[in-house]
């Protein structure tokens, strides 16, 4: 038995700066990647030991990507052979002491001289217990295994009951929130629906599979231009996607969602893509976090610290050009990574640091075959294939790793020839927390 108590963190100990970064993402692999050298130590923390790209989680959990084609190692990232005093350590931090300058971890404490938290996001519920209880959500390589079996037990029970009304509950599928997962999920089970599943399951009338998307604003796509959120209804609808706005799910038992105003469907698949919230690290004074994210100045410095930063989706820094923050997407993040490596340089150096200023690259959304949209810089909007090409080219080029790129391409190209999904497999069979009717199913044909 592993015994907790003998584990440490066993960082070496240095005289140069000791940089640590809590979180994998695309902020905290942007700044480890530019200390490359020998002015710091560079200890990263993270739960995972690899850097996902999750835009592309909902293709892992309709079987379209195998999940080691959009994650990355960090130790294969940061090898001795390529980073010097580099050292990743697979925990999680529970807090942070800003006076005696330490993270707290399950295996012990870690001072450092410079933190840098760029922990990301959540999933948030909004208080709703009974749907975090019983909902997928889609922000975890683990989240979109489980939701990839899910769907594809539903459809194997499907073919094997001739109860109606059982099997209406398990070819309806809900999806809360219509920004870009929301609606890229949903326009992936309509090419399944279309192209994939009525070959796999000949004895299932798929006219009856019937695919939900509940938005809560007027308008899918809210971070989006107008012009972007008309065309993505539009091709949604094309689609055959029932499109729900202005609505609202109030309740979800794991067999009914509950709209506000009375509405309900019998559905054993609602995926909760409505919003997520900052993941707050304990420690740092009430102050410092703003609209549940953590409120920095123009050098992504904590407010009252000069020695802490936080940078991506966790950073709020509020600005004329943005009041509300900047967008919660991977650009911020890189972006303010590779400054924060450069005013880092120049802090210890006694320089004067540089403002984060972002640089707006666009807003891209995929709904299905030769259907995207495109929010670019000039007030250029794209929609249809120029905007589907821009969103495949944009999204390979932001995979980590050669091998990921590579493979992502090669699965797309096939699968624009053949509308072939080839990772169809229930790996490990998925049996939601007090669902006995699947656990007795489960069960009952051995399953496990």
């Amino acid at each position: 038995m592993l015994d907790v108590d003998k584990l440490s963190l066993n960082i070496p100990d240095t005289t140069k700066p000791r940089v640590v970064i809590i979180g994998g993402g695309f902020g905290g692999i942007n700044v480890a990647q530019r200390l490359k050298g020998k002015d710091f130590q560079v200890v990263m923390l993270d739960r995972q030991n690899y850097h996902g790209f999750w835009p592309l989680l909902y293709q892992v959990a309709t079987a379209g990507l195998e999940p080691d084609s959009i994650a990355e190692p960090l130790r294969k990232m940061f090898g001795s052979d390529k980073y010097d005093d580099f050292h990743f350590r697979l925990v999680k931090v529970n807090s942070v002491n800003p006076i005696a300058k330490t993270v707290h971890t399950l295996v012990g404490d870690l001072p450092y001289d410079y933190l840098i938290i760029a922990t990301g996001t959540k999933t948030n519920y909004f208080g709703n217990e009974e749907v975090k209880k019983n909902a997928f959500p889609l922000k975890q390589v683990p989240h979109a295994l489980n939701l990839r079996s899910h769907l594809f037990q539903c459809f194997e029970q499907a073919s094997m009951t001739a109860d109606p009304e059982l099997q209406q509950s398990l070819l309806n599928f809900v999806i809360v929130g219509g920004g870009p997962t929301g609606v890229e999920t949903a326009g992936a089970l309509a090419e399944m629906r279309k192209h994939i599943l009525p070959t796999d399951y000949p004895g299932v009338d798929f006219s009856r599979m019937n695919i939900y998307l509940v938005e809560g604003m007027d308008r899918v796509l809210p971070p989006m231009s107008p012009e972007s959120s008309r065309k993505t209804l539009k091709y949604l609808q094309d689609m055959g996607i029932i499109v729900k706005l202005n609505a609202l799910v109030e309740g979800y038992d794991g067999y009914v969602a509950t709209i506000k105003g009375g509405e309900k469907i019998q559905t054993q698949t609602l995926v909760w893509a409505a919003g997520v919230q900052g993941a707050l690290i304990d420690g740092l004074p009430a102050e410092a976090v703003e609209r549940g994210r953590i409120h920095v100045n123009r050098y992504n410095q904590v407010l009252g610290f000069d020695n802490i930063f936080a940078i991506g989706d966790i950073a709020f820094m509020k600005t004329d050009k943005w009041p509300k923050g900047h967008p919660g997407v991977a650009q911020p993040a890189i972006q303010q990574g590779k400054l924060l490596s450069k005013n880092l340089k120049r802090l210890v150096k006694g320089e004067k640091m540089e403002e984060f200023e972002y640089v707006d690259k666009g807003s891209l959304a995929i709904i299905g075959r030769n259907q995207a949209v495109a929010d670019l810089p000039g007030n250029i909007h794209l929609g249809g294939f120029f905007a589907w090409m821009t969103w495949l080219f944009v999204h390979v080029m932001a995979l980590v790793g050669f091998r990921n790129k590579l493979v992502v391409l090669s699965n797309w190209v096939y699968r624009f020839f053949t509308y072939e999904n080839g990772t169809r497999l229930i790996i490990r069979p998925f049996v939601r927390k007090g669902d006995k009717v699947r656990r007795d199913f489960v069960n009952k044909y051995d399953m496990e």
